[in-house]
């Protein structure tokens, strides 16, 4: 079976071979040997989090700072009504 790879370096994967693998958004992508294995993920709802923070590129302190700023702007408003 035959699958193009488009000028974007988007690939369509055939409908039976997506059938027999089941229903999967996201794939694992690895070079092998010179080819490309692609393995099915399930990813919980943590992961895609965790997924996008990687992406980015943010880390714990960077949350935690912007947890902080939050905090006081919430604080800041809060004392401003009374």
């Amino acid at each position: 079976m035959l699958a193009k790879l488009t000028s974007k370096n988007q690939l369509t994967l055939p409908k039976s071979i997506t059938a027999a693998v089941g229903t999967a958004e996201y794939f694992d992508v690895e070079a092998s040997n010179g080819r490309i294995v692609l393995t099915p993920v399930r990813i919980q709802r943590g992961d895609a989090v965790r997924a996008k923070l990687a992406e980015l590129d943010l880390q714990e302190h960077d949350i935690a700072d912007a947890v902080a700023w939050a905090r006081q702007a919430s604080a800041a408003k809060t004392t401003r009504k009374k």
